[in-house]
């Protein structure tokens, strides 16, 4: 295994049981069995660092990738919900604590800023999706992309919350079931003209 799959690796498990926050990046050197001298080698910051362990070793919200014009738009929006859902439901036990420091979490804003990321670029990626979509004429006119994609997110955020909250670090996967009624109802929101 490579150094930097290692450092990243450790980065994740680290990150995912003791949060962000009290994770520093001498305690991931360490687990990966390298320097910090070595960690830096490889990623310029602990910013860099997080949003690639969010980027690579997350499941991916950011990275579902769906196609405006193929498949149906409901079988779409599902595989954009579990990728939210399941996304949120790993990253909780990272974030929640950088959310109850409000100078750090203004500190981390302003570094992933820096590096053009954050949680609202996969929000525009949906949207991006719904206005292709719109323009292929596969969602109603009045359609509103924005609107749409803050649903999915929103819907997702809330549900993974519950599960996280109801069960603790070892909350669940949303259910298949229940993945497929929430993107049922909204895609039908969606596809009934005003």
């Amino acid at each position: 295994m490579e150094t930097r799959d290692r450092i990243l690796d450790a980065a994740a498990e680290l990150m995912r049981t003791r949060g962000i926050v009290r994770t520093t990046t001498k305690e991931i050197a360490k687990a990966a069995g390298f320097s910090e001298a070595t960690l830096y080698k490889h990623f310029r910051d602990k910013e860099e660092l997080l949003l690639r362990v969010l980027g690579e070793r997350m499941p991916g919200f950011a990275r579902v990738e769906v196609t405006p014009g193929e498949g149906r738009v409901e079988d779409n929006v599902w595989r954009l919900m579990r990728g939210a859902l399941d996304f949120y439901r790993e990253t909780f036990p990272m974030m929640g604590p950088l959310l109850s420091e409000p100078r750090l979490m203004a500190a981390h804003h302003e570094r992933i800023n820096e590096y053009g990321a954050g949680p609202r670029k996969a929000v525009d990626r949906t949207a991006a999706y719904f206005r292709a979509e719109l323009d292929l004429g596969r969602l109603p006119a009045g359609t509103d992309p924005d609107a749409a994609a803050a649903l999915v997110a929103g819907v997702c955020f809330q549900q993974a919350f519950f599960g996280y909250f109801a069960e603790g670090a070892e909350a669940r996967p949303v259910p298949d079931e229940t993945v497929t009624a929430l993107a049922r109802t909204l895609t039908q929101g969606l596809l009934t003209p005003a």
